[in-house]
């Protein structure tokens, strides 16, 4: 079966007469059996659970149906799906993706029910000063301005209800709030996966195995440079690279699945090959390289940004180190979202690993068609961010205001709400992302888009493609016109 016609046989299915009406009656949560319903049948079929209520029970006879169409269309067997599905997180994942399916049908690119990620800045106090820090962080920060622990277990529990499967707490520096711990553990007993984004300074051995006893899974540790020299430049405090190396080292003995995050740009571009080889010395299991975008304290050294051109060739760099060292650590990504469109560039028809944001992924034969439903920027789609006070951004890197998780129901904001619609539509993007072959794939990276233009549905100029096109500075100069 060619690939399109698989998804068209999916999409036909998920399109019938009263099929979005059946699968929207399994959406809510179940107070009975203390879950959402449609994670209780899941739990149902794959054997975890025997008994349930009589209306998860009728779900469970639905979700079956539902999977045996979806695993005999992209060739999975029963027995694939069901072992795949024994662990939770991908069980959340999947009732997320039914949610969306219920909610939105099947659409390009999909929006799942519920973001499979919240980054929550959950503190702007933070140990150090990076210059291209996108939440203004720093030892003052604003303390008065954080949720409470009270508060704080709320939106976890929001979040846990609404079907958020990864729960990654980030900052300024996270560490640095003393319930931490607490927090974690609370997020992990709801049956969230739960990450935290550090500098590392703060992860001792001892903070390293507290971490791990709270139920921490993932630690994001930000490198900046290969050299002590580099790293402390942009970290803005001398002595941390050694600290921060260290940090890895125990992250790395205690177990954590870890990924080294490093923003690209002019002051350490030469350096990413190396550090890639140190992440493999140190044993990291992912290497990240970031976007740059010119927010917060980032404004300020916008000049440091990479040319679409240095952009460009970095990207093909970390293909072919991707291809190099598969199956081999760190696995090497980017958020950039002009990754997959590389790939597919120097690979043509044969690619079957597809880079999304925040995943590579392998796509072959029918699954290959995926690629435009699952690629592409995720903000306000895939993720959003929520800041130290409630308030909800699609994306730690585009600081607008949508809501507050406090006072706002999120499920009504994410299916209703105008700007989360506009984020998720390609075809209306402007410049050349709007009508680029590769827009379901990339559409550019939208938080670049407003750092630079104020204007989400803008084009990215970091992509070579953009370059023939007006010219950011003459973009901006209009914009601000006609402020």
């Amino acid at each position: 079966m060619e690939s399109k016609s698989a998804v068209q046989l999916f999409k036909s299915v998920i399109d019938a007469p009263g099929m979005k009406t059946v699968l929207g009656g399994l959406t809510s949560y179940c107070e009975s059996c203390g879950r959402s319903r449609l994670e209780v049948a899941l739990e149902l079929y794959v054997g975890l659970r025997e008994s349930a209520c009589f209306r998860c029970r009728l779900a469970e006879r639905t979700v079956a149906a539902l999977l045996s169409i979806g695993s005999s269309t992209f060739g999975a067997s029963s027995k694939e799906i069901k072992e795949k599905f024994r662990d939770p997180y991908w069980r959340r994942g999947l009732a997320n993706v039914i949610k969306g399916l219920a909610y939105f049908g099947v659409q390009k690119p999909f929006v799942p029910g519920a973001p499979f990620q919240v980054v929550w800045n959950i503190t702007s106090r933070c140990n150090l000063k990076c210059k291209h820090c996108y939440a203004n962080a720093g030892t003052s920060g604003n303390a008065a301005a954080e949720m409470g622990t009270e508060d704080a277990k709320a939106t976890i529990d929001k979040l846990s209800r609404w079907g958020v499967a990864v729960l990654a707490f980030s900052g300024g520096e996270p560490l640095i709030r003393k319930d931490i711990l607490e927090l974690a553990k609370y997020a992990s007993s709801s049956g969230i996966y739960v990450a935290v984004a550090t500098n590392g300074v703060l992860l001792s051995k001892e903070m390293c195995k507290s971490l791990r006893g709270a139920g921490v899974e993932y630690l994001q540790i930000s490198l900046d440079g290969a050299t002590a020299s580099t790293h402390d430049q942009f970290r803005g405090v001398p002595g941390m690279f050694s600290r921060t190396i260290d940090g890895i080292k125990n992250a790395v003995e205690e177990g954590f699945f870890v990924n080294v995050a490093t923003t690209a740009t002019k002051g350490n571009l030469k350096e990413i090959p190396a550090i890639i080889d140190l992440c493999g010395t140190l044993g990291v299991d992912w290497f990240m390289m970031y976007n740059f975008v010119p927010t917060g304290r980032g404004k300020f050294i916008e000049e440091n940004d990479l040319s679409p051109y240095e952009r460009e060739a970095l990207l093909k760099l970390l293909w072919d180190r991707l291809k190099e060292r598969k199956g081999v650590k760190p696995n090497v990504l980017s958020t950039a979202p002009q990754f997959a469109r590389v790939a597919l560039e120097a690979e043509g028809a044969k690619c079957s690993v597809i880079p999304t944001h925040f995943s590579n992924n392998e796509l072959n034969g029918a699954l290959a068609s995926l690629s435009d439903f699952i690629g592409g920027c995720g903000a306000g789609r895939f993720y959003i961010a929520i800041e130290q006070d409630g308030t909800i951004t699609p994306c730690v890197f585009l600081p607008l205001p949508l809501g507050n998780i406090l006072r706002d129901d999120p499920e009504e904001l994410w299916r209703g709400l105008k700007a989360f619609r506009e984020l998720r539509e390609r075809d209306s993007l402007k410049s050349h992302c709007g009508n680029c072959e590769f827009r379901y794939v990339c559409g550019g990276c939208r938080a670049r888009a407003y750092a630079y233009f104020g204007d989400y549905s803008e084009h990215d100029p970091g992509c070579v493609l953009n370059a023939s096109t007006q010219s950011a500075a003459g973009v901006r100069t209009e914009a601000l016109n006609k402020v």
